[in-house]
C-alpha cells in the first residue's frame, strides 16, 4: 500500500521513508557548479533552515530550471529528501521574487551577498529558524528597492546579533558577530569604504553604464 505523507496544509504526496518531498519557501544564497550540466543550489528556507539541493541538468538551455536559479531569487521549492547525506534533489521551483534591482548596482549586489554569507556562517544545516529566513527576506527586499546603505548593513548586523543572542550594549553588532562566528566575510571592508559618506562616486554607477 502506498504511503501518503502530509507535507503542508491540505497538500499530500505519495512517498516512501527515503523519498519524502519537502515543500517550503526558500531564498537562493549560493550556487556551486557540480558538473558540466548540474548545480548545487544552497537555500535558506523558511521551514528547514539551510538546505542544499542538486539541480540536475540546470545548466542545459532546455532545463526546466532555466531562468529560475540565480542568487537572491526566492519562491516555493520542492525537494526530494536524500537517502544519505544532506544533498537533496531539487524537483520544482516557482520563483515569486527575482529582485532584479540587486543586479543593477555592484554595491547592492555586494551587500546582498554579504547578508547571505553571514546567514550561511551563522546557521546550522537543516535547522529550522523562520526568523532568520524572514530577516534575510526583508533585507534583500529593502536593498532591492532602496539600494545599499551603511544604515541597512548595520541594521542587518544588529538584528542578526539579536537573533543569535550575542547582542550587547557594550559593543557594536559587527564585533559581537565576529566574536561569535570567528570572522566576518572579507567583503565587509570594501562595503564600508563604498558606503561611507566620502565614497568614490563610481561605486554607485549602475552596472552596464
Amino acid at each position: 500500500m502506498e504511503t501518503i505523507c502530509l507535507l503542508e496544509k491540505d497538500r499530500y504526496f505519495p512517498c516512501s521513508n527515503a523519498d519524502t518531498v519537502q515543500i517550503t519557501q526558500a531564498i537562493i544564497i549560493r550556487l556551486t557548479r557540480l558538473t558540466e550540466t548540474s548545480l548545487i543550489v544552497h537555500w535558506l528556507t523558511e521551514e528547514h533552515g539551510l538546505l542544499k539541493t542538486v539541480a540536475r541538468g540546470a545548466r542545459k538551455p532546455s532545463s526546466v530550471f532555466s531562468g529560475k536559479l540565480d542568487l537572491f531569487f526566492s519562491g516555493e521549492i520542492s525537494a526530494q529528501q536524500a537517502r544519505r547525506g544532506e544533498l537533496h534533489i531539487l524537483r520544482e521551483v516557482a520563483i515569486s521574487h527575482w529582485r532584479e534591482g540587486l543586479r543593477k548596482n555592484y554595491t547592492a549586489t555586494l551587500l546582498a551577498a554579504y547578508c547571505c554569507q553571514l546567514m550561511d556562517s551563522a546557521m546550522e544545516p537543516e535547522h529550522p529558524e523562520p526568523e532568520m529566513h524572514d530577516l534575510l527576506r526583508r533585507a534583500l527586499d529593502h536593498i532591492d528597492s532602496a539600494g545599499a546603505s551603511l544604515k541597512a548593513m548595520h541594521h542587518f548586523e544588529k538584528e542578526l546579533a539579536r537573533l543569535l543572542g550575542v547582542s550587547s550594549l557594550q559593543r557594536q553588532a559587527d564585533v559581537a558577530l565576529r566574536d561569535a562566528l570567528g570572522s566576518l566575510p572579507s567583503s565587509r571592508k570594501d562595503l564600508v569604504e563604498r558606503l561611507s559618506p566620502d565614497k568614490d562616486f563610481r561605486s554607485s554607477v549602475p552596472l552596464g553604464d
